[in-house]
Formats: structure tokens, C-alpha cells, sequence
């Protein structure tokens, strides 16, 4: 990590405005609020993609930025977009995350950089008017549809559909666990539209979800690159058989098979990872037929993703995998059917969005270095599109996917003080050209 720490806070109280304790207050007063959507008794949230709890969360924030003079459209898939017409006929620069969480999930998930992109907005425009400025673009603060991935797969499924990476009838068609369609979701909240949008920059802030920013005392983390991640949809098929009845050598134990693969893939992660380049593997779902203690399985649904920093080594890791899923097959009777497969590269986002970033926070005064992101985000596929910033702030512990998910206030606000700066910067055309 590069890592370059203020030496005061001196630059950063002198670029608040007489107004920014109220700011920072009524955007903490509005964390708060939007956090009871969906609420768990653990002090996290629950509000899978096109939920109740999910519908209500984004009816609540089109009551606010209404409220502060935005309008707001949805796309096809549901992509909740929130415009700020400020250079009439410009394209916009667009900033979020999403709203959506994983079941008893965190608070701060996506949800702060949606709320954080519309302060941001906030801000600039009140700053434009009191200065009698205007800006060379329009702004979006954006919402993105099931960026979880939970309840429909894939994850990222609202800007993948955006950045044309999955169609949108295929994204429509997706069934939840109880057959529920996407389309049937979205209709059922409201949040279904035909709205599209062109944009010519994407800056996104989000919880690193990880601890190194924590552990370096940064405030900021300026991401330089995604890693690489392949995840599978494998089903084990074996044959239903009585556990007390059915001899070990006469039976198919689909369990068993499903069990071996998840074994492995731990295996591969301890044997690919070194001191230069790391491999982490994991199982995230895993879903038994037909369950019954008396029942040897007769089939297994499981989600295995591999990731790592390296393209040769994500490759290496990834045959490896497929090769001792055959092994399987022989040594547990069973077989092994790939399905469904969701993959991105490891690539590096914009360098000069990085220095704008790293100028941004140093005048702020915000201790920052450079990090690369082990989760997928909607910038991962907007970088791919056009030129994208993504900042990170700290993880406490580096929980998330948790309800013990925390980030302090002081480094939500610090991410918002940026963030907004970034965004007026970037609106009056420092970033990419008109």
C-alpha cells in the first residue's frame, strides 16, 4: 500500500464552510433514518434486492433528493437514478452505490455511498448557487439494482445490465429461491422504469470491507485496481439412498461430493497464495436435497468463487479447481455439473482519476494511500465503460457482510467532505472534457 498521511488537520477545517457542522449533522441525521429500513435486532440491516424492506429504502430516498430538487427515473431493471440538471444538454457524471443488502447485513454496505454521492450533490449545488458558478455536467446520483446479488444472481446484476455486460431479459427472467421473477419483483415496488442515461464519468465511495486502511491509520483509500474473481455455480448429482439402510460402497452421496469440492477449493487458496500475489476461495451458498436426516442427498447446489491479484495465477488456481472437481466425481460416485459462471479480470481504474482523488484529499488534510478492492463493486463494471473513481473509507476490524459492520462517523463524514470535492471538480470538467 502507498501511503501518504497528513500532517494536521489544519487544510481540512479550513476548507468547511460555516454551514459544515449542519451539513455533516443532517447527513448523519439522514444515515440514521435511512438505516431503519429493513432494521435487525443485531443493529444491521435486511433489505435483499426488490424486498419490501428494499422498496421502502428507495422510496425514502426519492422523498429526499426530491426534497432537495432531483428528479427520479428507473431503467428497465430498476437502476434508481436521481438528476441534477445542471449544464442542460451535457451528459452526467454519475455517482452512487446501492442500497440493497445481504441478508442480516451491515448498515454501511453500499447504502453510504448512495446517501454520500446525494449529499455530495447536495453540497455542489448550493456552493454553485452561492457562488454563481455553473458546472460543464449534469449529475446522477445512482442507485444500482442488486449489486448483492443475494436474493437474484448475479451480483452486480443492475449495472451489468447498464454497462450491456448481461441483457436486460435475461436479467428480468432471474428467479429467486421461490420463483420469482426480477420483472415480478420490481413491479411488485414500483421501481420499474424505461429511463436511460448517458455518462461520461462515474465516481463511486464505499466501506473498504477490509482492514488495511485501519491498520495503516488512513482515512482515504484511493483504489487502484479490482482483483480478479471467477465464481461458479457447480450442482452435485448423486442418488437419494436411506443413511441407515444404503451400504457406503452402494451409495452416490451427492453431500459428500459437494463437501470434497468445498474442501478443495480451501486447498487451492493455501497452495496458490504467496508472499507477492495472495488467492482467496470461498463457498457463499450451499443448498442440500431433499435435506432429511434419514436421506443420503441426491443433489447439492453450491457457489464457489476464486480471486486473486493475478491473472496467471487466477488461471493456475482455476484449472486446478476443475481438475480436482473430476478427482471428485471418481472418488465420491458422483457428478459434477458447472453451471452458471459470473467473472471479471483483475484491471486498473483510471490513474489520473487517482491523482485527481489524492489532490482532492490532500488539500482536505485526509491521511490516504492506494488499495486495490477484493470485492466486486458497480464500478468494476463501470470502469470498463468510462473513466471511474473509486475511494474507499475505513472498515472497523474490516467486518461487513455482518451486522457488527461499522464505520465511524468522523470517517463517513471525512468520505463525504471528499467525495464532494472530488464531484465539484470533476463537474466543472477536471476530469474529462465536455
Amino acid at each position: 500500500m502507498t501511503n501518504t498521511a497528513a500532517t494536521s488537520n489544519t487544510a481540512r477545517e479550513a476548507g468547511r464552510r460555516p454551514d459544515a457542522a449542519a451539513e455533516r449533522a443532517a447527513f448523519l441525521a439522514d444515515f440514521r433514518s435511512m438505516s431503519s429500513f429493513g432494521a435487525t435486532a443485531g443493529g444491521g440491516v435486511d433489505r435483499q434486492a426488490a424486498t419490501i424492506a428494499d422498496g421502502q429504502t428507495r422510496n425514502w430516498f426519492r422523498g429526499l433528493v426530491e426534497g432537495h430538487g432531483f428528479k427520479v427515473r428507473y431503467d428497465a431493471v430498476g437502476n434508481q437514478f436521481a438528476l441534477l440538471e445542471l449544464a442542460p444538454g451535457a451528459p452526467y457524471i454519475a455517482v452512487g452505490s446501492h442500497l440493497d443488502s445481504q441478508p442480516l447485513g451491515g448498515r454501511f454496505d453500499g447504502a453510504y455511498g448512495v446517501l454520500a454521492g446525494a449529499h455530495a450533490a447536495i453540497r455542489l449545488t448550493e456552493r454553485l448557487a452561492s457562488a454563481g458558478e455553473s458546472a460543464k455536467f449534469n449529475v446522477a446520483v445512482v442507485n444500482w439494482f442488486n449489486e448483492e446479488g443475494c436474493r437474484f444472481k448475479p451480483s452486480m446484476m443492475g449495472s451489468s445490465v447498464f454497462t450491456g455486460k448481461l441483457p436486460a431479459e435475461q436479467a428480468l427472467a432471474t428467479t429467486d429461491p421461490h420463483g420469482v421473477t426480477v420483472r415480478e419483483a420490481l413491479e411488485a415496488i414500483g421501481t420499474i422504469g424505461d429511463f436511460s442515461l448517458d455518462v461520461a464519468a462515474y465516481l463511486e465511495i464505499h466501506i473498504e470491507q477490509g482492514r488495511s486502511l485501519e491498520d495503516h491509520g488512513l482515512t482515504i483509500g484511493l483504489v487502484e485496481s479490482t482483483w480478479g474473481a471467477n465464481k461458479y455455480e457447480f450442482v452435485v448429482h448423486g442418488e437419494q439412498a436411506h443413511t441407515g439402510a444404503t451400504v457406503i460402497a452402494d451409495r452416490q452421496d451427492a453431500l459428500l461430493g459437494a463437501s470434497l469440492l468445498v474442501v478443495a477449493a480451501r486447498g487451492i487458496a493455501d497452495e496458490f497464495s504467496t508472499d507477492e500475489h495472495a488467492v482467496i476461495t470461498s463457498c457463499g451458498e450451499f443448498n442440500v436435497f431433499p435435506n432429511s436426516p434419514v436421506v443420503v442427498a441426491s443433489r447439492v447446489n453450491l457457489l464457489v468463487d476464486l480471486r486473486s491479484t493475478d491473472a496467471d495465477v487466477l488461471a493456475a488456481a482455476d484449472a486446478e479447481l476443475h481438475r480436482r472437481a473430476r478427482a471428485i466425481e471418481q472418488r465420491a460416485n458422483v457428478r459434477i455439473e458447472r453451471g452458471a459462471e459470473h467473472i471479471w479480470a483483475a484491471k486498473a481504474y483510471d490513474a489520473a482519476g487517482m491523482r485527481l482523488a489524492a489532490g482532492c484529499a490532500e488539500e482536505l488534510g485526509l491521511p490516504h494511500g492506494t488499495v486495490r478492492t477484493l470485492a466486486g463493486h458497480d464500478s468494476t463494471n463501470l470502469k470498463d465503460k468510462v473513466p471511474t473513481i473509486m475511494l474507499f473509507v475505513p472498515s472497523v476490524e474490516g467486518i461487513s457482510h455482518n451486522e457488527k459492520e461499522l464505520t465511524r462517523d468522523e470517517d463517513m463524514l471525512a468520505g463525504v467532505d471528499l467525495l464532494t470535492e472530488l464531484l465539484s471538480r470533476v463537474a466543472a470538467g477536471g476530469f474529462v472534457k465536455p
